[in-house]
């Protein structure tokens, strides 16, 4: 076995070198990640040995297997390609291809209408999932029951790797990330106009810190952005203010209390103040704009999941080695440091799927394989492309985890992040209705942003609407 990982050590190198090569032509990575091999540890059905490592009696079918993908995958197949290539012996004519989608979203449709459709055979074997996609899809019988897989491994990860993919006692996806929401900072930005930043550890603390940067800078430093689009209930609201500050869409019944919430107040409401005292600069995030006013010292925070770590490596070169990283801020009355994030592999449930325990065998590399795993991000930081924590505790401890960035003046980002995931909120309940309820959420938002109602007037929209198109909504216990 140790041969095997070995090889596969030194084969995943040579492939992520070439692909390093290409990236240097200006390719552009996503917020997918890759795996790295080793057997499922006790994965049943006669597909391993004594060790862990698969058994050389169970030899798959020549086919491809699909995996539905969102952002470039290139970086995933590319190891999921090398990791096939080691194992000939039990899969000696299997090819895979990851699908590009547009997203979750566009995944679940995908699956759902092929499904409806009555073609099996054009389904995919896997997809990447978020938690509504895995309502969705398992409440429509397209998802592997996984709970028996996992149940033996669930010690080994972090907490909370799973809950995300639970419905009714039973797991529906297996873990690919977890990650926290932190606060991303200049600290040259903050060392220059005398503010620490410390000081942000509180909600309150955050938003005087940005009124200090914008009168002592004279109004040309932003405390962060303002997205006009739909990311901004997606980035600041779903995944951001709302479960720090306790909010709630619905309550546990089902029943639509945006409107009455104290948490939503508080949420939306230190929001309304960073954006109508012109703390937030009103630009489309992920686009050029926001990187050149990063570039230019113009945006000091970013209170977000650790997902942007990616996209400021990618396009923030001029300021690297002045940024730091630290828990997000947190409310009074509720002092929890944002919510993690978790994303998902999904089996599909397709009648035959002749591929369902070699995807559990890849899946379980890329999660406990250390040697290989190390390999793989090494080459993502060559390619400043992206990669996240492991859900491995095992792997968390090793020192590797612990080193230090340029990109952070020093830091050891990968450290900060697992400290991050420590004293996090809880997030949204999740309900099939949440696709919608984002849409009117988010349309609401909108109109704030560009100034055509005020926040009081937006969470009162937001109400009346969910009750009039949705009503009452089915939360996941």
């Amino acid at each position: 076995m140790m041969r095997k990982r070995v090889a596969l050590a030194l084969a995943l190198a040579a492939v992520l070198a070439a692909g390093s090569l290409a990236a240097c032509g200006g390719q552009e990575s996503s917020s997918s990640e890759t795996t790295t091999a080793k057997a499922a540890e006790q994965g049943g059905k006669g597909t391993e040995g004594g060790d862990g490592a698969p058994s050389s009696d169970t030899v798959y079918p020549a086919g491809t297997l699909t995996v539905y993908a969102m952002g470039n995958p290139q970086y995933r197949q590319q190891y999921f390609e090398t990791w096939l290539e080691n194992h000939r012996d039990i899969a000696p004519e299997v090819k895979i291809e990851f699908v590009q989608t547009e997203g979750t979203a566009d995944i679940r449709e995908k699956i759902t209408m092929t499904a409806l459709s009555g073609a099996t055979e054009d389904l995919p074997d896997a997809a990447m999932l978020d938690p509504v996609t895995i309502m969705d899809l398992a409440k429509a019988g397209l998802l592997k029951d996984e709970t028996e897989y996992l149940a033996p491994l669930l010690d080994k990860m972090v907490d909370g790797a799973t809950t995300d993919a639970t419905i009714d006692g039973k797991i529906y996806a297996l873990p690919d990330s977890v990650r926290p929401q932190v606060l991303f900072y200049n600290k040259e930005i903050f060392d220059r106009y005398e503010i620490d930043p410390e000081t942000m550890s509180t909600m309150d603390g955050y938003i005087e810190a940005g009124r200090q940067l914008k009168e002592k800078s004279n109004g040309e430093v932003y405390l962060s952005y303002i997205d006009p689009t739909s990311k901004t209930w997606r980035y600041w609201g779903r995944r951001g203010l709302m479960p720090s500050a306790g909010a709630k869409i619905w309550d546990e019944n089902g029943e639509v209390i945006i409107g009455s919430d104290e948490g939503t107040k508080k949420a939306l409401g230190a929001l309304d103040t960073m954006n109508s005292e012109g703390l937030l600069m009103k630009t489309t995030i992920m686009e050029p704009a926001l990187y050149d006013a990063i570039n230019n010292q113009k945006v000091a925070t970013f209170c977000m999941g650790a997902f942007w770590d990616e996209f400021m490596r990618q396009n923030c070169e001029a300021v690297k080695g002045q940024w730091r990283v630290m828990s997000a801020p947190e409310f009074e009355g509720v002092g929890k440091a944002g919510a993690p994030v978790s994303q998902f592999m999904g089996i599909i449930e397709k009648g035959d799927n002749p591929y369902s325990e070699l995807f559990r065998m890849m899946w379980y590399d890329f999660t406990f394989d250390i040697e290989a795993k190390e390999v793989w991000v090494n080459s993502m930081e060559e390619q400043n492309a992206p990669y996240s924590n492991p859900v491995s505790k095992e792997m968390l401890e090793d020192p590797f985890w612990k080193e230090p960035s340029e990109f952070y003046g020093g830091m050891s980002f990968r450290e900060m992040e697992g400290k991050c995931l420590e004293n996090g909120a809880e997030n949204l309940a999740v309900t099939p209705q949440d696709a919608e309820a984002d849409e009117i959420i988010s349309a609401e938002l909108e109109k704030y942003v560009a100034g055509n109602q005020s926040m009081e007037e937006a969470i009162a929209n937001m109400d009346k609407n969910l009750k009039s198109k949705i009503g009452k909504a089915e939360v996941v216990q």
